[in-house]
């Protein structure tokens, strides 16, 4: 007999989900960043835990939006929560409630889905808070169960898929069992090279930034050539991508191609460019281009 749960991780910008997402697959798929809005797409996640099924969906940050892709992001929340079997409102463990929760709260009344509050990086404060944070929180709302984890180091994360698996329904399963995510492997790659852009560069600088795979093939021995074209939104920013003499460039493809080629069990060789696409987080145009359309 086979079971499936449609599960939603939602929360505001940097509180850990793609983090407990990777941790709960056991793989990377979610890049992951201590920067806040890293995620900009709902990434799906599958988790097999015997006969069951669990389909996790990694939301953006919810957060007050600034750009049309902003606006994107958030609307992605919004619907993500909706026509799920569970959805975990991540938080971090800080007794009280900012507007970001509230408004997520406020968001789960509506879709009258069950809530479970999952209060990450436990592994930061005295324990003896955690019943601060509950407290606060069971008074906001009525949520199913109240799971303190540590997305970092695995703590409490039996315990959370225990609570899960009382959400999955018999059927067959939604996805084919060798899966681990729905994205394509060169989104993923794509994914990898931003990742190291959030990591290497500060700022806004980043955030200005979209990657595109412009060639994935590969050869008769299983090598892959990669081509990937970095997308800033101003000339001075593509200085800085590119660094002095190429350094910044060269450093941020090194760090992608280890993670790309962990991920793909292959070599892999990296071309990078960068190109200037000025406001393109304004356009719609070239949101459409680069994926980010509301009817995904």
């Amino acid at each position: 007999m086979t079971k499936s749960a449609m599960i939603t991780i939602c929360g505001r910008p940097n509180v850990g989900k793609s983090t407990l997402t990777n941790a709960l697959v056991g793989e990377k798929i979610a890049i992951v960043s201590n920067k806040p809005q890293t995620t900009r797409n709902r990434i799906t996640a599958i988790v097999e835990r015997g006969d069951t099924q669990f389909v996790l969906m990694d939301t953006p940050g919810f957060h007050k939006p600034k750009t049309r892709l902003g606006d994107y992001m958030v609307n992605v929340v919004r619907e993500s929560v909706a026509d799920v079997d569970c959805v975990l409102l991540l938080v971090e463990p800080v007794a009280s409630i900012g507007p970001q929760e509230q408004a997520l709260i406020e968001r789960l009344g509506q879709a009258g889905a069950p809530a479970i509050l999952v209060i990450n990086k436990i592994d930061t404060v005295d324990k003896a808070r955690l019943l601060e944070v509950m407290a606060v929180y069971s008074a906001a709302y009525n949520f199913e169960t109240i799971i303190p984890v540590s997305a970092r180091n695995g703590e409490g994360l039996d315990e959370l898929m225990a609570e899960l698996d009382k959400y999955a329904e018999e059927g067959p399963h939604l996805f084919p069992d060798d899966m681990i995510t729905d994205q394509p492997e060169r989104q993923i790659c794509a994914e990898l090279v931003r990742e190291k852009l959030l990591k290497c560069l500060d700022k806004e600088i980043p955030h200005g930034t979209a990657v595109e795979v412009t060639k994935f093939s590969e050869r008769d021995n299983g090598i892959i050539d990669l081509e990937v074209t970095i997308y800033c939104e101003k000339d001075s920013h593509k200085g800085i991508i590119i660094g002095k003499k190429g350094a910044m460039l060269k450093k941020i493809g090194e760090l992608a191609r280890e993670d790309i080629e962990d991920f793909m069990g292959t070599k892999v060789y990296l071309q990078t460019w960068v190109k200037v696409k000025e406001n393109w987080r304004d356009s719609m145009a070239s949101l459409r281009n680069f994926g980010f359309t509301q009817d995904k």
